[in-house]
Formats: structure tokens, C-alpha cells, sequence
């Protein structure tokens, strides 16, 4: 099998955002609405994918970057450093379905799991709603375990029901 290019590059201008706040649309679309129903979808969208909520967390801190295959941008990353517990928060890991399963994933977390280790970070960490079984199974094959599970209000009577993944560098 061939080997894939795989780029990831700091998101830095409101071109990347704005590609970034679409590839999140048309991701959580396909992905969540079966998982938590469109309205959900839509609200967390409007309230942490636009590009208007990922300007503000890249102002508070929050490291984004564009994942792109063969000329085409399949995903994306949030990070966000818990310099205090000496911890990375992996806030978004999301890859377009058409990319999953040919190692882009993989090669995402190599990145994120090599920029830990570089700034001394003792762990990663991130949520995972309770019901996105394939994903629980792919953190898991790739050395998370479930720390906790949180249930937490996002706000107009919407819940994120997750579990707390971790895993030590």
C-alpha cells in the first residue's frame, strides 16, 4: 500500500480558520448527528466551531492545525497546554470520513504525541462521548485508557456525555 503524504500545519490566518470552522461542518454533520442529533450538532457548532469561537480560543491559548493529504485538507486538531498539571488537552482530533482508516489518524497523533514530548508533557489527555464506540476503540488501540466519566452542561439543555481519556507520554 502507499505510503500517504500526510501535512499539518499550524492554523495562523482567518483563510485557515474559516477552513477549519467548514471541515468541522461537514465533519460533525456526518459523524455526530447520528450520535447526538442535528440540533446538538448545530448548537455546538455555532458555539465552538465557528470561526468566530475558534478565533477566541486560539486568543486563549488554544493551538489549532490543518491536517492535509495529497493536496486536500482532511482534518484538523485542537490543542490546548495545561502548563500548571503539565498536561495537553486534545480539545479536536477529527478526520473526514474518506480518510479514515489509511493511517492519517495515526500519523496526527504521532505529531501531537512528538510535540508533547519535545515541551515536556507528562500526558495527553481529552472526552469522548460515551456513545462513539469506534472512537473510544481507536483512542483505546492507540494507548488511552478511561480515567472518568463526566457528564457536563454546554447550555440550551444540551449535555456532553463523555468519558475522560488519558494517556502518559
Amino acid at each position: 500500500m502507499k505510503r500517504l503524504s500526510v501535512k499539518i500545519a499550524p492554523v495562523s490566518t482567518n483563510n485557515d480558520i474559516q477552513r477549519v470552522a467548514d471541515l468541522a461542518k461537514e465533519i460533525w454533520t456526518q459523524h455526530f448527528t447520528a450520535i447526538i442529533g442535528a440540533s446538538q450538532v448545530n448548537y455546538m457548532l455555532t458555539n465552538f466551531q465557528s470561526p468566530t469561537a475558534i478565533k477566541s480560543q486560539i486568543n486563549d491559548g488554544a493551538e489549532y492545525y490543518l491536517t492535509q493529504v495529497e493536496n486536500e485538507w482532511v482534518g484538523y486538531i485542537g490543542l490546548i497546554p495545561d502548563f500548571e498539571q503539565n498536561k495537553m488537552m486534545l480539545s479536536k482530533f477529527y478526520v473526514k470520513n474518506t480518510s479514515q482508516g489509511k493511517g492519517v489518524g495515526h500519523s496526527m497523533l504521532a505529531f501531537i504525541e512528538k510535540k508533547c514530548s519535545l515541551e515536556k508533557f507528562s500526558s495527553i489527555w481529552l472526552t469522548v462521548n460515551k456513545f462513539n464506540v469506534d472512537t473510544i476503540t481507536w483512542y483505546k488501540h492507540h494507548g488511552f485508557s478511561i480515567i472518568e466519566k463526566i457528564k457536563k452542561d454546554i447550555g440550551a439543555g444540551f449535555f456532553m456525555d463523555d468519558y475522560l481519556m488519558e494517556k502518559v507520554i
